[in-house]
Protein backbone atom coordinates (compact mmCIF):
# COMPACT_ATOMS: atom_id res chain seq x y z
CA UNK A 1 0.00 0.00 0.00
CA UNK A 2 1.36 3.23 -0.81
CA UNK A 3 0.78 6.52 -0.03
CA UNK A 4 -3.03 7.90 -1.72
CA UNK A 5 -3.66 4.24 -2.25
CA UNK A 6 -6.50 3.24 0.65
CA UNK A 7 -6.77 -0.44 -0.19
CA UNK A 8 -10.14 -1.34 -1.38
CA UNK A 9 -12.45 -0.07 1.17
CA UNK A 10 -12.71 3.54 2.10
CA UNK A 11 -11.20 4.49 6.06
CA UNK A 12 -14.77 4.22 7.68
CA UNK A 13 -15.16 0.65 6.58
CA UNK A 14 -11.09 -0.03 7.62
CA UNK A 15 -12.46 -0.73 11.08
CA UNK A 16 -10.39 -3.53 13.37
CA UNK A 17 -13.54 -4.25 15.31
CA UNK A 18 -15.80 -4.49 12.98
CA UNK A 19 -16.72 -7.69 13.75
CA UNK A 20 -18.16 -6.94 16.76
CA UNK A 21 -20.84 -4.83 15.02
CA UNK A 22 -21.35 -7.36 12.31
CA UNK A 23 -25.62 -9.57 13.04
CA UNK A 24 -25.51 -12.87 14.04
CA UNK A 25 -24.38 -15.28 11.08
CA UNK A 26 -22.96 -12.27 8.90
CA UNK A 27 -18.95 -13.19 7.57
CA UNK A 28 -18.35 -10.10 5.65
CA UNK A 29 -19.01 -6.27 5.07
CA UNK A 30 -20.39 -4.16 3.35
CA UNK A 31 -17.82 -3.22 1.07
CA UNK A 32 -19.10 -5.24 -1.36
CA UNK A 33 -15.97 -7.82 -1.25
CA UNK A 34 -16.78 -11.56 -2.85
CA UNK A 35 -17.99 -14.67 -0.36
CA UNK A 36 -19.41 -11.84 2.25
CA UNK A 37 -22.53 -10.44 2.93
CA UNK A 38 -23.08 -6.89 3.35
CA UNK A 39 -23.66 -5.90 6.74
CA UNK A 40 -27.07 -5.22 7.47
CA UNK A 41 -27.18 -4.51 11.16
CA UNK A 42 -26.02 -5.66 14.53
CA UNK A 43 -25.06 -3.18 17.44
CA UNK A 44 -24.09 -0.18 16.71
CA UNK A 45 -25.06 -0.51 12.68
CA UNK A 46 -29.32 -0.14 13.51
CA UNK A 47 -29.12 -0.21 9.05
CA UNK A 48 -27.06 -0.48 5.85
CA UNK A 49 -24.13 2.05 6.45
CA UNK A 50 -23.34 5.00 4.35
CA UNK A 51 -20.44 5.94 3.19
CA UNK A 52 -18.76 9.09 4.51
CA UNK A 53 -21.39 9.32 7.34
CA UNK A 54 -19.96 8.24 10.98
CA UNK A 55 -21.38 5.22 12.69
CA UNK A 56 -23.85 6.55 15.78
CA UNK A 57 -24.05 3.83 18.92
CA UNK A 58 -27.41 2.66 19.09
CA UNK A 59 -27.58 3.53 22.67
CA UNK A 60 -28.44 7.18 23.33
CA UNK A 61 -26.74 9.26 26.06
CA UNK A 62 -30.04 10.06 28.35
CA UNK A 63 -30.68 11.77 31.77
CA UNK A 64 -31.08 10.27 34.66
CA UNK A 65 -34.90 9.55 34.63
CA UNK A 66 -35.82 9.92 31.12
CA UNK A 67 -35.95 6.66 30.24
CA UNK A 68 -39.24 5.20 30.14
CA UNK A 69 -40.27 1.44 30.67
CA UNK A 70 -43.48 0.90 29.60
CA UNK A 71 -46.81 2.68 31.24
CA UNK A 72 -47.52 -0.59 33.10
CA UNK A 73 -43.73 -0.72 34.53
CA UNK A 74 -44.00 3.09 35.96
CA UNK A 75 -47.70 2.37 37.53
CA UNK A 76 -45.97 -0.59 39.29
CA UNK A 77 -42.88 1.69 40.40
CA UNK A 78 -44.82 4.10 41.88
CA UNK A 79 -47.08 1.91 43.35
CA UNK A 80 -44.26 0.05 45.34
CA UNK A 81 -42.78 3.59 46.41
CA UNK A 82 -46.22 4.03 47.89
CA UNK A 83 -46.07 1.13 49.53
CA UNK A 84 -42.90 1.29 50.53
CA UNK A 85 -43.34 4.26 52.37
CA UNK A 86 -46.64 3.44 54.21
CA UNK A 87 -44.65 0.20 55.78
CA UNK A 88 -46.48 -2.22 53.48
CA UNK A 89 -44.63 -5.50 52.35
CA UNK A 90 -44.04 -4.76 47.91
CA UNK A 91 -44.49 -7.77 46.31
CA UNK A 92 -41.90 -8.93 43.76
CA UNK A 93 -41.75 -6.84 40.93
CA UNK A 94 -41.57 -7.89 37.28
CA UNK A 95 -38.42 -7.03 35.85
CA UNK A 96 -38.40 -4.13 33.35
CA UNK A 97 -39.30 -4.37 30.26
CA UNK A 98 -43.32 -4.74 30.74
CA UNK A 99 -45.27 -7.96 30.10
CA UNK A 100 -44.69 -9.54 33.64
CA UNK A 101 -41.43 -11.52 31.76
CA UNK A 102 -38.36 -11.32 33.32
CA UNK A 103 -35.41 -9.88 31.08
CA UNK A 104 -32.33 -12.23 30.97
CA UNK A 105 -30.05 -9.91 31.29
CA UNK A 106 -31.44 -8.04 34.17
CA UNK A 107 -32.75 -11.00 36.22
CA UNK A 108 -31.70 -11.95 39.87
CA UNK A 109 -29.26 -15.16 40.36
CA UNK A 110 -32.06 -16.23 42.66
CA UNK A 111 -34.01 -15.87 40.01
CA UNK A 112 -32.29 -18.47 37.38
CA UNK A 113 -32.71 -21.88 37.45
CA UNK A 114 -30.51 -23.49 39.97
CA UNK A 115 -29.32 -19.58 41.28
CA UNK A 116 -28.36 -18.61 44.75
CA UNK A 117 -31.50 -19.19 47.63
CA UNK A 118 -33.57 -16.26 48.08
CA UNK A 119 -32.66 -14.04 51.15
CA UNK A 120 -35.71 -12.91 53.45
CA UNK A 121 -36.14 -9.28 53.17
CA UNK A 122 -35.84 -7.90 57.07
CA UNK A 123 -38.63 -6.42 58.61
CA UNK A 124 -39.21 -3.02 59.19
CA UNK A 125 -40.77 -1.05 62.02
CA UNK A 126 -43.95 0.68 62.00
CA UNK A 127 -43.69 3.26 59.23
CA UNK A 128 -40.15 2.68 58.31
CA UNK A 129 -38.22 4.12 60.80
CA UNK A 130 -36.29 1.21 62.67
CA UNK A 131 -36.55 -0.43 65.65
CA UNK A 132 -39.91 0.62 67.99
CA UNK A 133 -38.15 3.19 70.33
CA UNK A 134 -40.62 4.18 71.84
CA UNK A 135 -41.32 0.58 72.87
CA UNK A 136 -38.42 -0.28 73.78
CA UNK A 137 -38.37 3.25 76.21
CA UNK A 138 -41.87 1.61 77.74
CA UNK A 139 -40.74 -1.72 78.56
CA UNK A 140 -37.40 -0.12 80.16
CA UNK A 141 -39.96 2.10 82.32
CA UNK A 142 -42.06 -0.97 83.30
CA UNK A 143 -39.11 -2.95 84.59
CA UNK A 144 -37.79 0.25 86.76
CA UNK A 145 -41.10 0.07 88.27
CA UNK A 146 -41.31 -3.50 89.10
CA UNK A 147 -37.77 -3.51 91.17
CA UNK A 148 -38.92 -0.10 92.42
CA UNK A 149 -42.26 -1.92 94.22
CA UNK A 150 -40.08 -5.02 94.56
CA UNK A 151 -37.61 -3.09 97.06
CA UNK A 152 -40.55 -1.36 98.76
CA UNK A 153 -42.75 -4.37 99.67
CA UNK A 154 -39.49 -6.44 100.79
CA UNK A 155 -38.71 -2.97 103.37
CA UNK A 156 -42.29 -3.22 104.62
CA UNK A 157 -42.03 -6.95 105.47
CA UNK A 158 -38.93 -6.51 107.18
CA UNK A 159 -40.12 -3.87 109.17
CA UNK A 160 -43.72 -5.83 110.03
CA UNK A 161 -40.98 -8.92 110.72
CA UNK A 162 -39.28 -6.65 113.39
CA UNK A 163 -42.51 -5.48 115.04
CA UNK A 164 -43.47 -9.03 115.51
CA UNK A 165 -40.39 -10.15 116.73
CA UNK A 166 -40.31 -6.97 119.16
CA UNK A 167 -43.46 -7.87 120.32
CA UNK A 168 -43.49 -12.09 120.43
CA UNK A 169 -43.66 -14.00 123.90
CA UNK A 170 -41.06 -15.58 124.97
CA UNK A 171 -39.71 -19.05 123.75
CA UNK A 172 -40.90 -22.46 125.48
CA UNK A 173 -36.94 -22.91 126.52
CA UNK A 174 -36.70 -18.89 128.54
CA UNK A 175 -40.25 -19.81 129.83
CA UNK A 176 -38.96 -23.18 131.37
CA UNK A 177 -35.95 -22.33 132.33
CA UNK A 178 -37.44 -19.45 134.37
CA UNK A 179 -39.88 -21.50 135.94
CA UNK A 180 -37.29 -23.90 137.03
CA UNK A 181 -36.49 -23.80 140.72
CA UNK A 182 -33.17 -22.64 141.93
CA UNK A 183 -31.15 -25.21 143.36
CA UNK A 184 -31.12 -25.77 146.89
CA UNK A 185 -27.19 -24.82 148.09
CA UNK A 186 -26.17 -24.08 151.99
CA UNK A 187 -25.83 -20.66 152.63
CA UNK A 188 -22.46 -19.37 152.87
CA UNK A 189 -21.91 -19.08 156.78
CA UNK A 190 -22.42 -15.84 158.17
CA UNK A 191 -18.79 -13.85 159.30
CA UNK A 192 -17.96 -14.15 162.66
CA UNK A 193 -19.30 -11.02 164.62
CA UNK A 194 -16.50 -8.35 165.60
CA UNK A 195 -15.38 -9.13 168.51
CA UNK A 196 -16.93 -6.74 171.01
CA UNK A 197 -15.49 -3.27 173.17
CA UNK A 198 -16.50 -2.57 176.14
CA UNK A 199 -16.40 0.72 178.18
CA UNK A 200 -15.75 0.19 182.27
CA UNK A 201 -18.53 2.29 183.21
CA UNK A 202 -20.72 -0.58 181.58
CA UNK A 203 -19.45 -3.36 183.17
CA UNK A 204 -20.79 -4.75 186.97
CA UNK A 205 -18.61 -2.83 189.50
CA UNK A 206 -18.43 -3.74 193.11
CA UNK A 207 -16.14 -3.08 196.60
CA UNK A 208 -16.28 0.95 196.14
CA UNK A 209 -15.51 0.63 191.80
CA UNK A 210 -17.43 4.02 191.08
CA UNK A 211 -17.80 6.17 187.59
CA UNK A 212 -15.51 8.95 187.76
CA UNK A 213 -14.62 12.05 184.52
CA UNK A 214 -12.23 14.13 187.01
CA UNK A 215 -8.99 13.16 184.71
CA UNK A 216 -9.04 14.21 181.27
CA UNK A 217 -7.87 11.34 178.44
CA UNK A 218 -9.93 8.84 178.75
CA UNK A 219 -11.12 7.07 175.21
CA UNK A 220 -14.60 5.90 176.87
CA UNK A 221 -17.76 7.81 175.88
CA UNK A 222 -17.92 11.06 177.69
CA UNK A 223 -14.52 10.81 178.54
CA UNK A 224 -16.05 8.35 181.62
CA UNK A 225 -13.83 5.67 183.67
CA UNK A 226 -13.89 4.00 186.64
CA UNK A 227 -12.32 5.05 189.77
CA UNK A 228 -12.36 3.62 193.65
CA UNK A 229 -10.17 0.38 192.75
CA UNK A 230 -7.54 0.67 195.00
CA UNK A 231 -9.80 -0.23 198.03
CA UNK A 232 -9.29 -4.40 198.40
CA UNK A 233 -12.47 -6.48 197.19
CA UNK A 234 -13.55 -3.50 194.62
CA UNK A 235 -14.22 -4.69 191.42
CA UNK A 236 -15.49 -4.39 187.71
CA UNK A 237 -16.79 -7.61 185.93
CA UNK A 238 -17.49 -7.48 182.17
CA UNK A 239 -19.80 -10.13 180.57
CA UNK A 240 -18.79 -10.85 176.96
CA UNK A 241 -20.48 -13.01 174.03
CA UNK A 242 -18.27 -15.09 171.87
CA UNK A 243 -18.79 -16.96 168.67
CA UNK A 244 -16.17 -19.45 168.83
CA UNK A 245 -14.20 -20.39 171.69
CA UNK A 246 -10.48 -20.53 172.46
CA UNK A 247 -7.99 -18.01 173.31
CA UNK A 248 -8.10 -14.30 172.99
CA UNK A 249 -5.81 -11.17 173.25
CA UNK A 250 -7.47 -9.00 176.01
CA UNK A 251 -6.44 -5.50 176.37
CA UNK A 252 -7.19 -3.44 179.13
CA UNK A 253 -7.21 0.35 178.36
CA UNK A 254 -5.91 2.33 182.00
CA UNK A 255 -4.64 5.24 183.71
CA UNK A 256 -1.65 5.10 186.63
CA UNK A 257 0.31 8.00 188.39
CA UNK A 258 3.35 7.76 187.08
CA UNK A 259 4.19 4.53 188.23
CA UNK A 260 3.46 0.59 187.78
CA UNK A 261 0.01 -0.96 189.06
CA UNK A 262 -1.62 -4.35 188.91
CA UNK A 263 -5.27 -5.60 189.65
CA UNK A 264 -5.83 -9.19 189.61
CA UNK A 265 -7.58 -11.15 187.15
CA UNK A 266 -10.28 -13.81 186.99
CA UNK A 267 -11.71 -15.55 183.82
CA UNK A 268 -14.98 -17.62 184.25
CA UNK A 269 -14.38 -17.97 187.70
CA UNK A 270 -10.82 -19.11 187.21
CA UNK A 271 -7.86 -17.00 188.78
CA UNK A 272 -4.97 -15.88 186.48
CA UNK A 273 -1.83 -17.75 186.91
CA UNK A 274 -0.15 -14.18 187.49
CA UNK A 275 -2.08 -10.72 188.33
CA UNK A 276 -2.66 -8.37 185.21
CA UNK A 277 0.12 -5.88 185.40
CA UNK A 278 -0.44 -2.41 184.41
CA UNK A 279 2.66 -0.87 183.99
CA UNK A 280 3.61 2.95 183.35
CA UNK A 281 3.96 2.36 179.58
CA UNK A 282 3.23 6.10 179.19
CA UNK A 283 6.45 7.55 181.14
CA UNK A 284 4.74 9.80 183.09
CA UNK A 285 5.91 11.17 185.74
CA UNK A 286 4.74 10.48 189.04
CA UNK A 287 1.28 11.70 190.18
CA UNK A 288 0.53 12.65 186.73
CA UNK A 289 -2.91 10.70 186.40
CA UNK A 290 -3.73 13.13 183.04
CA UNK A 291 -0.54 11.86 180.86
CA UNK A 292 -0.36 8.48 182.15
CA UNK A 293 -3.54 6.63 180.27
CA UNK A 294 -2.15 3.71 178.36
CA UNK A 295 -2.79 -0.17 177.94
CA UNK A 296 -1.50 -3.66 177.82
CA UNK A 297 -2.85 -6.52 176.95
CA UNK A 298 -2.74 -11.05 178.33
CA UNK A 299 -4.29 -14.08 176.87
CA UNK A 300 -7.26 -15.64 177.76
CA UNK A 301 -9.28 -18.71 176.68
CA UNK A 302 -13.16 -18.22 176.44
CA UNK A 303 -15.97 -20.28 175.77
CA UNK A 304 -18.50 -20.28 172.87
CA UNK A 305 -21.36 -18.09 174.13
CA UNK A 306 -21.22 -15.81 177.16
CA UNK A 307 -17.88 -15.49 179.54
CA UNK A 308 -17.16 -13.55 182.67
CA UNK A 309 -14.15 -11.28 182.71
CA UNK A 310 -13.11 -10.29 185.95
CA UNK A 311 -10.98 -7.60 187.60
CA UNK A 312 -10.04 -6.86 191.48
CA UNK A 313 -8.22 -5.80 193.83
CA UNK A 314 -6.71 -8.17 196.20
CA UNK A 315 -4.45 -8.64 198.63
CA UNK A 316 -0.91 -8.30 197.73
CA UNK A 317 -1.52 -6.26 194.65
CA UNK A 318 -0.77 -2.18 193.74
CA UNK A 319 -3.78 -1.07 193.18
CA UNK A 320 -3.81 2.76 192.02
CA UNK A 321 -5.70 2.55 189.10
CA UNK A 322 -8.41 4.04 186.70
CA UNK A 323 -10.80 1.53 184.39
CA UNK A 324 -11.19 3.05 181.01
CA UNK A 325 -11.78 0.29 178.31
CA UNK A 326 -11.87 -3.43 177.60
CA UNK A 327 -11.87 -5.14 174.34
CA UNK A 328 -10.72 -8.62 172.59
CA UNK A 329 -8.63 -9.62 169.59
CA UNK A 330 -7.98 -12.90 168.26
CA UNK A 331 -4.84 -13.96 169.37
Amino acid sequence: MTAGNNGSDTPENDDPFAYLYRSEGGQGDQSGQSGSAPRTGGYGYPGPHQPGVPRTSYNHVRAVGERTYGQQNQQQYQQGQQQYQQGQQIPNQQAYGGQGQQNPHYAAPETLPGGAPRRAAPSRGTGGRGPNSKGLLIGALAVVAVVVVGIGVAMITNNDDDKKDDKAEPTASSTAAASVEPSKTPEPSKKPSPLPTEDATGMRLEGGATPASDIPGAKAAGGKYVAGLNVPGASATWSVDVDKGGSYKLYVQYGVPGEDQGLSLNVNGKPANEPLRMQNYAKAKKGDWEHGWTYTWTLVNLNPGTNTVKVSCEAGNKCDVNLDQMWLKNS
